[in-house]
């Protein structure tokens, strides 16, 4: 049994951010080491949340050293006026996010949107 999952953010709110950090947390502790593939997907405003100025920056690169894939739209980035540069490294750009969602969650994922 696989136990991916896959993240949404799309609100620009550091409060979400602050619970879906949360819930990833608890998921790959609730987990106890069983394998999986985890990924934040952020599309529209929710990008400005991982610029480098970020205030949870600390606990996305904690995070993403644990293997978790923190995926950002391109598409969003150009709308916010983002730059690859403005985010944090640990910041995956993909070309759209709907459809990184779509191709993870064909690929498996469980999707869960806080």
């Amino acid at each position: 049994m696989a136990y991916d999952l896959v993240m949404h953010m799309d609100a620009c709110d550091i409060s979400l951010l602050e619970l879906t950090l949360n819930n990833i947390t608890n998921y790959l502790a609730g987990l106890e080491g069983t394998p999986c593939s985890v990924s934040l997907v952020a599309n529209a405003a929710a990008v400005k949340l991982f610029t480098k100025d970020c205030p949870k920056a600390d606990r996305v690169n904690e995070l993403a050293a644990k293997g978790v894939a923190f995926k950002l739209c391109a598409n969003a980035l150009r709308a916010q006026q983002l730059q690859k540069e403005d985010m944090l490294a640990a910041c995956i750009i993909v070309p759209a996010g709907v459809v990184e969602l779509v191709r993870l969650q064909d690929a498996g994922h469980a999707y869960v949107k806080p």
